[in-house]
């Protein structure tokens, strides 16, 4: 099973953008059972799905805080046949305390999607917040590939290193060798001369692994205030071109699958 974590540790990087688009772009032209798992208080992947967050309950924090509570309970169904979607709201901002006794609250997200009733899915998307804390801490520790969206703005290369380093930092001592970094995408592309020399060395940094930059695209906006994909609401457009051209560039990029092996505590 492939699990791909959309993760940057900066706010306003089109996280969630890529994420559920590429999730749909998966299930409808790879024909992949993808199950889209949204971590971030805000709820913006169940919301760009047309999904009304806020009264939807359980949620992936009652999933993820209570082990008795199966799968099934919190997936949701989306309009892209075969794409579901665990959504959030801010219930998410309490996990922490919730589960700050448990010794493998750092694996809890990995520990479910181990479960037989997850493995109907080839394929599980994560769209994580904008901080490095425990929801952070647990789709690392769950993904098999990352893939970091970088806004092309003056402090993207330091928020691109940021979240390399700790990449490679949970990966220390990992039997599996832990996730890796598999693209870059640049995004909030404007064609001017600081976005290109950013663009620059980011290929410098990453070299081979930076996909096509994703630009401002109206289209891209609209979609997401309809609750839509770029593929249900304007399919034809250059937003929709230019994102099936970086979900395919993520989708040949994938990580192996490698062996889930995890510690027996949250400490290691």
């Amino acid at each position: 099973m492939r699990r791909i974590a959309f993760i940057n540790e900066k706010g306003g990087t089109c996280k969630t953008t890529l994420a559920v688009n590429v999730a749909a772009w998966l299930a409808r032209e790879k024909k992949k059972r993808v199950l889209l798992v949204d971590l971030d208080t805000q709820g913006h992947a169940g919301k760009s799905l047309g999904l009304d967050v806020r009264s939807l309950s359980p949620n992936v924090y009652h999933w993820l805080s209570d082990r008795s509570l199966p799968l099934r309970a919190v997936a949701r169904g989306s309009a892209i046949e075969r794409l579901t979607v665990i959504p959030a709201y801010k219930e998410m901002g309490g996990l922490p305390e919730a589960v700050a006794t448990d010794p493998r609250r750092d694996w809890l997200l990995s520990d479910r999607l181990d479960e037989e009733e997850a493995q109907a899915y080839d394929v599980v998307v994560f769209d994580a917040p904008p901080s490095m804390g425990l929801a952070s801490r647990n789709i690392l520790n769950a993904a098999t590939e990352v893939v970091v969206p970088v806004a092309l703005t003056y402090f993207a290369l330091d928020g691109c290193a940021e979240i390399v380093q700790t990449v490679q930092q949970l990966a220390e001592g990992r039997a599996d060798g832990g996730p890796r970094v598999t693209r870059v995408v640049p995004t909030l592309y404007r064609r001017t001369a600081l976005a290109d020399e950013i663009l620059t060395k980011l290929k410098e940094y990453f070299p081979g692994q930076v996909s096509t930059p994703l630009g401002f695209n109206v289209k891209i906006d609209e979609a997401q205030s309809h609750g839509r994909t770029i593929w249900e609401y304007a399919p034809k457009s250059r937003g929709a071109e230019v994102l099936g051209t970086i979900a395919r560039e993520i989708d040949l990029a994938g990580a192996p699958p490698r062996s889930r092996a995890k510690p027996q505590t949250a400490a290691g």
